[in-house]
């Protein structure tokens, strides 16, 4: 475990993320320019995608509905479990839906440093798992919306009430209109983030290996590189939210550093369940151990206005995302050896 994660923190992508965190403490004048910024996040948002539909070209339906599963009942049970692990805590509600929905969603990026992890260490993993990312990005979102609507629109106590059947009926109907609340499924189904991913894993899946030649050059080949330029911008932003993060007290710090080990470890579990390699495993562990901040909080700043994103945003890039990068991915591929 130790010399993996020597490993790891000698990688150029996390020695990078750390360059641009210490830029960020000691006031660097070192910045990238927006339109950069932008053009990096969507390239390693259509590489994934397009290299993930590449791959699942290879497989039959069949052996992908078991994982698929695992990954919507990873989506629908990390933000109730965050919200359940809140309640103890002198949160508010919108703070604890912001963080609901962003540590239930994933983090493109992290993903993305895992695969380099595992190439890296020359062991395969599943084309499909690419689907996995797009499926897990917005089932937290829309279920810790929906809780939002629920707990609004009823009088939950702290220590929860017996309902009969007339209420029962009543928090359905809050759920289903929830549910159907046009600017929540836009944000969450149709944002920057799922519709490159959904758009380019599409276009890889009925190209297959037949483009191979024209994608390789550019979103192959030139991946870990880019990913480079990528994770020190990352590391950039993370250095200025670190301050904002502090505010908020231990609790909160402790919070970020404790969710992602137990929804790691969760993911894990459900990855050698569905019957994923050693490297699916990993994957599945790296994916609900991430927190989003790019999808959710997209959605959040529409959906959930009173919600603090030097919170839910401080959090998931100043915190959980080094963490992950740092000590995370090589915690998930000691557990996955474990259970394997």
């Amino acid at each position: 475990m130790y010399e993996i994660i020597v490993q790891n923190l000698l990688s150029p992508v996390v020695l990078f993320f750390v360059l641009g965190v210490f830029a960020a403490l000691v006031k660097s004048d070192l910045k990238f320019p927006a339109g950069l910024t932008e053009a990096l996040s969507i390239y390693l948002l259509v590489a994934i995608g397009i290299k993930g539909g590449m791959q699942l070209s290879q497989y039959e339906i069949s052996a992908v509905i078991k994982p698929i599963l695992g990954a919507l009942f990873l989506g629908v049970l990390i933000p109730i479990l965050i919200l359940i692990a809140l309640r103890f805590t002198k949160l508010d509600l919108h703070n604890s839906i912001g963080l609901a929905a962003t540590y239930g969603s994933v983090s493109i990026v992290t993903y993305g440093a895992a695969i380099s992890f595992l190439e890296k260490k020359g062991i395969a993993y599943e084309g499909f798992m690419n689907v996995l990312v797009v499926l897990m990005e917005s089932p937290a979102i829309l279920v810790s919306l929906l809780l939002l609507r629920l707990a609004e629109k009823s009088d939950f106590s702290q220590e929860g009430i017996l309902m009969n059947k007339k209420e029962k009926a009543q928090i359905l109907g809050f759920a289903h209109a929830g549910l159907l609340d046009k600017e929540v499924l836009r944000d969450s189904l149709f944002g920057k983030s799922i519709l490159l991913l959904l758009g380019s894993l599409l276009i890889g899946w009925v190209v297959g290996q037949n483009a191979e030649s024209l994608i390789k050059p550019l979103f192959i080949d030139l991946y870990g590189s880019i990913l480079i330029l990528f994770l020190l911008n990352m590391g950039l932003i993370a250095g200025e939210r670190l301050p904002e993060v502090t505010k908020h007290g231990w609790k909160i710090l402790l919070f970020g550093l404790c969710v992602p080990i137990i929804a790691g470890s969760i993911g894990v579990l459900v990855g050698s369940w569905v019957g994923l390699s050693l490297g699916g495993v990993m994957l599945m562990g790296v994916l609900a151990g991430s927190a989003s901040y790019i999808a959710a909080p997209a959605a959040l700043r529409s959906s959930v206005p009173d919600a603090n994103p030097s919170i839910y945003l401080g959090m998931s890039l100043g915190i959980t995302f080094p963490f992950n990068l740092i000590a995370g991915i090589p915690l998930y591929f000691a557990l996955a050896q474990f259970i394997q």
